[in-house]
């Protein structure tokens, strides 16, 4: 279960005002790169019902929860480009991502290669671990970085923003139609996985010939 559900988060940043409601939003939304215990999807829900309420314009949200996502994760990419392999010896990194995880990760990339970028958007909990790496390794560059996360963020950012501002109204409705939406993301995400294995195991065999 959520440590944070829809109507604390709501109810916490409210309590700014219309004025600063965008800035608490994407401020956020950056502490969720670098591992803030909140869900990433709830907080852009979150958005989305702040809109639903009256206290934030639901377009100018879902622009806010772009640039909160794209530079929360584009930092935590640079954090990693920055120290290398030595960020894993930082206290709070450090309880993310142990050498064993970093290791896994780093053989994600041999096998599927920038394509774990795109798909760690859609993996909560491994975005972070899966960022960092990338960001320590000479697999992927910065700006391709940002394309792949830019590109997963906007099929994610205005489903999760829209839902919140469309179930403003009726926040227990909106907590099933979350968890729906949550169960078909993991739903397609695991259908995109089998097709990228399929994918380079016929790749691997062809090339073995």
């Amino acid at each position: 279960m959520d440590l944070v559900n829809i109507p604390d988060l709501v109810n916490f940043f409210s309590r700014f005002g219309n004025e600063f409601a965008y800035l608490a939003v994407f401020s956020t939304l950056i502490l969720c790169g670098f591992g803030l215990p909140i869900p990433e999807d709830i907080s852009l829900v979150s958005g989305g019902v702040l809109a639903g309420l009256g206290y934030a314009n639901e377009h100018v949200m879902f622009g806010v929860g772009m640039a909160g996502v794209l530079v929360g994760d584009g930092s935590v990419f640079l954090l990693g480009r920055v120290f290398g392999e030595k960020v894993l010896q930082i206290p709070f990194i450090a309880k993310f991502l142990t050498p064993e995880r970093f290791s896994k990760v780093q053989e994600k990339f041999s096998q599927y290669g920038n394509w774990v970028v795109f798909m760690a958007r859609f993996m909560p909990g491994l975005r972070m671990p899966i960022y960092l790496t990338a960001g320590t390794s000479d697999r992927i560059s910065f700006f391709r970085f940002l394309f792949l996360d830019m590109f997963a963020a906007a099929i994610s950012v205005p489903i999760w923003v829209y839902l919140g501002h469309y179930g403003a109204k009726n926040l227990d409705q909106l907590s099933t139609l979350v968890h729906q939406g949550q169960i078909t993301v993991f739903a397609l995400l695991g259908i995109l996985v089998l097709g990228l294995v399929l994918y380079f195991t016929i790749k691997k065999k062809r090339s073995g010939k």
